[in-house]
């Protein structure tokens, strides 16, 4: 069977690797410059080469975002940008202007181009031109069904990427002008403050200051706030659309959020991929419950929506409560970190990147001198605690609500 890429986002260094320890074949990610998230840490030169050669000695890769909308100021370092982040084994860059496509062609042959969800394709012959200007991959728009994707698979033989889950921007395929009029942040510069996510009232044009409420819910309306996309039930549809990377939205998410999307979507791959005619597992949905989200949709894959919008607040049914910085074999000691209060008598579930989560119930703990303590209850502490079975560096704990 045709394999499909699962690419994660990857915010900074820690998180690239939690991805690729998750389950990723590739994540992506953003420089210092040039990128659509200035909101995520983004990555310094020597974070990205340790995050580039984490991959590669991993066998996955590493695609790099330059796909704002640039100005003729946003050129004047673009080469250097493009020479670094080529010298120093990215395997593609992902972009938004023909400008900046032309820019990479002559500073770094070679080097693959992937088309951004910013360009907003919809159409094969797009998709055509944008390979013959050489690209090697295309992202294509949201807005797009599986029919229109499966005939843009069928007439064209450039690689496609679909998004299968995260937040879907409420302006088509994210260039949006609100930002930038509402709040002085151009959101095609990385800088969007996100005003789609705002509660907002009607005022009539001669009644100044008469605000009248359009109520979708007692907290008022949030006519802009769209649901977020979730695709883990059909894995097979997107096999059979024929793309060869679906795409996890999420760079500014948490290390919790891209371990546990990922390690959904990697085991709905792996059994659809072992037993297309008995793959799907309720397991891979309830997980996904147990990070933040608002309600789930399929988005516009199987034509357009009935309602795709929901109110502003977002669905938490679980805390991250510690994660692990490292595990002694000899003697069965975590190192934890605490990031949530918990104490003595709790039971905790652990996630880790391999098999199903377990409980662990905390009967004995201390602190980092060693000394015996009922409660983890300081910000970032460090925590010594026995456990029933070995764990994975990268382990979550997480506790319900």
């Amino acid at each position: 069977m045709r394999k499909i890429e699962l690419l994660a986002p990857a915010g900074d260094l820690n998180r690239l690797k939690v991805a690729i320890e998750y389950g990723a074949d590739a994540v992506y990610l953003g420089g210092e410059q040039y990128s659509l998230r200035s909101a995520a840490v983004n990555f310094t030169h020597d974070e990205l080469k340790e995050g580039i050669e984490y991959a590669h000695a991993r066998g996955k890769k590493v695609y790099v975002a330059l796909n704002i909308i640039p100005h003729n100021k946003d050129l004047d370092t673009m080469e250097s940008f493009v020479k670094e982040v080529h010298a120093l084994g990215a395997d593609a860059v992902i972009v938004s202007d023909l400008g900046v496509m032309e820019v990479i062609k002559a500073a770094a042959p070679g080097l693959e181009i992937h088309i951004s969800t910013q360009a907003s394709v919809t159409n094969y012959r797009t998709v055509d031109m944008y390979k013959r200007l050489g690209a090697s991959r295309v992202v294509l728009a949201r807005e797009l069904s599986l029919q229109e994707i499966t005939e843009i698979h069928e007439k064209t033989d450039c690689e496609l990427e679909v998004f299968c889950h995260g937040a879907i921007c409420m302006s088509y395929s994210g260039r949006c002008l609100l930002s930038n009029y509402l709040a002085g942040r151009d959101g095609n510069m990385g800088e969007c403050a996100q005003p789609c996510r705002w509660q907002y009232y009607v005022m009539e044009e001669k009644r100044e200051g008469m605000y009248l409420p359009i109520m979708e819910t007692e907290r008022g309306t949030f006519v802009f706030n769209s649901k977020d996309m979730c695709m883990i039930e059909h894995i097979d549809d997107l096999f059979k659309c024929g793309a060869a990377s679906i795409k996890i939205e999420g760079r500014i998410k948490t290390a919790y959020y891209v371990a546990t999307v990922v390690k959904s979507y990697r085991a709905a791959i792996d059994a659809y991929m072992a037993n297309p005619d008995d793959w799907y597992k309720d397991y891979y949905k309830t997980e996904l419950e147990k990070v933040s989200h608002r309600m789930y949709d399929t988005g516009f894959f199987y034509g357009r929506p009935e309602e795709i919008y929901a109110d502003g607040s977002y669905i938490r049914n679980y805390d991250v409560i510690a994660t692990v910085d490292s595990y002694d074999e000899k003697t069965g000691i975590a190192t934890l970190t605490m990031l949530n209060k918990f104490s003595l008598g709790e039971e905790l579930e652990v996630m880790e990147p391999e098999g199903d989560f377990w409980i662990q119930k905390i009967t004995y703990m201390e602190d980092i001198d060693k000394k015996s303590i009922e409660t983890a209850n300081h910000a970032e502490m460090k925590v010594l605690l026995k456990t029933d079975k070995p764990v994975s560096t990268f382990a979550f704990f997480r506790r319900k609500r």
